[in-house]
């Protein structure tokens, strides 16, 4: 395999940031290239009058500081001789909107309560030990170790585990509500607690929570009402006082940046007719430096010249890799859009089955060369953005000897569900059934698999969780 081939496959299964990143690379490395904007404004500069210049100069220089000097300082600047020909942005009544000043800064759950605990007086060893507490939660909000470990590592500080217990309840008491327990149940009580005292419903929460909390999860009410003696009207109060609080209380704070895809191919509907085109926007357009490339046609032996030769080369080959990759990334594009037109018009409901082999036989490809091409590569559809292999699917046999697709089949499960009545939902057996009934084969393990991988719960479940939704 030549260094080329191995480039061009390289830049094929790139995501569209690496790519970004690569470019940026190559035009680091390699004098040769530079940017297509750089050309094309180098390009406008050179053939503009070289007597406007001065012109322009001069038009900029404030007339009452006198003429323009020939000869500056050293260790002057061009802002110290020729005033900023911009409107002062300090001045009354105007506005100045510094972009690269604004950023977020988003701090983690720790350094969150450690700034807190900056805040909270307290003696030196106190500090350490909420400190050390501190340094045991983990991005939930819980504990990750027992509290008779923490006391155990500060053997140093000589502290009892009654302390250590007490500053503990002092963290508790940090934003957000409920950090620093040691499971759900301790955090929900936690939450509790920092209600008023005169709370509606609030004791019984907290009985339900430190004595029937699994009870609680299921909606077992005729359990939680044998336990408890509570009525439904209070048993009903109580829970959703309880729905109120957070299970997981550092979730919010902090955590990773949103990410955002960029669609590496757009298709969309003109007369009549789905049109797929590349998104030229993602990555930075590049081309050959004809100075440098002017230089090597000198042909001579020279050291300068076989490295710029060389360069050039190099150059040449990243430019048809890239070229390489946006052509066979369009072909799929454009095959995976015919042959999922369905899709397009209908939904997901509508998607046919496919396989990687499909592509690559229409358009003479290698498999392997397709499953590259589609991989963290995204297309933006009428449907909304999806990853290119979220169109290949296996597929489902038919009564009548056809196939369905599994992408299909899903969308169909969660239509089902969606329309089930609340009061008696469709069990897995129920599911396939009905999908007998449309003349498709889908054994009761397979509805069941497929409902799991869409995190729906099982009929029970949903019967409970939409009673007390109700």
């Amino acid at each position: 395999m030549t260094p080329q081939l191995q480039q061009a496959i390289r830049l094929l299964q790139l995501s569209s940031l690496d790519l970004h990143q690569e470019i940026q690379q190559a035009l680091y490395s390699n004098p040769l290239l530079e940017l297509a904007e750089e050309y094309e404004r180098d390009k406008q500069d050179s053939e503009e009058p070289a007597s406007q210049e001065p012109a322009d100069a001069q038009d900029r220089w404030n007339k009452d500081d006198g003429p323009i000097p020939e000869e500056l300082p050293v260790d002057a600047r061009w802002d110290d001789i020729y005033p900023n020909p911009t409107t002062n942005l300090s001045s009354p009544g105007t506005e100045h909107r510094d972009f690269e000043s604004f950023h977020t800064v988003t701090d983690s759950l720790i350094d969150h309560l450690l700034w807190q605990l900056n805040l909270t007086p307290m003696s030196a060893v106190d500090n350490l030990i909420a400190t050390a507490i501190i340094d045991a939660i983990n991005p939930d909000g819980f504990l990750s170790c027992s509290i008779e470990e923490i006391h155990s590592g500060l053997t140093e500080l000589d502290v009892e585990l009654d302390e250590v217990m007490a500053v503990l309840h002092r963290v508790q008491q940090f934003d957000p509500p409920g950090v620093g327990a040691a499971g759900p149940r301790d955090c929900l009580l936690i939450q509790l607690g920092q209600f008023a005292g005169d709370t509606p419903y609030r004791s019984e929460a907290m009985v339900l929570v430190e004595h029937h909390l699994p009870l609680v999860a299921e909606r077992d009410y005729n359990q939680l009402r044998r336990k408890t003696g509570y009525d439904n009207d209070t048993l009903a109060a109580a829970i959703q006082l309880i729905q109120t609080l957070n299970p997981k209380p550092g979730e919010h704070i902090g955590g990773d940046e949103v990410e955002y895809v960029v669609p590496d191919v757009r298709v969309q509907k003109h007369n009549d007719v789905w049109q797929v085109s590349l998104n030229n926007d993602i990555a930075p357009k590049v081309c050959i430096n004809q100075q440098y490339a002017d230089l090597v046609r000198r042909a001579d032996k020279s050291d300068d010249n076989t490295f710029l030769r060389n360069q050039l080369q190099e150059a040449r080959w990243f430019l048809r890799s890239l070229e390489s990759r946006n052509e066979t990334l369009l072909r799929v594009s454009s095959c995976i859009v015919e042959m999922q037109r369905a899709f397009l018009e209908r939904g997901p409901e509508a998607m046919k089955p496919m396989v990687l082999a499909d592509v690559a036989e229409r358009l003479g490809l290698h498999e392997s060369t397709i499953s590259r091409v589609t991989t963290q590569k995204y297309i933006a559809t009428p449907q909304g953005v999806f990853e290119l292999k979220y169109f290949f699917s296996s597929h489902v046999s038919t009564n009548t000897g056809g196939e369905f697709s599994s992408t299909a089949i899903r969308a169909m499960l969660k239509k089902m569900i969606d329309a089930e009545n609340p009061k008696k939902p469709l069990s897995d057996n129920k599911l396939a059934d009905l999908f007998d009934e449309q003349g498709i084969q889908v054994a009761r393990r397979t509805v069941a698999k497929y409902r799991e991988a869409m995190g729906i719960p099982t009929s029970s479940e949903r019967k409970r969780f939409k009673q007390s939704a109700c």
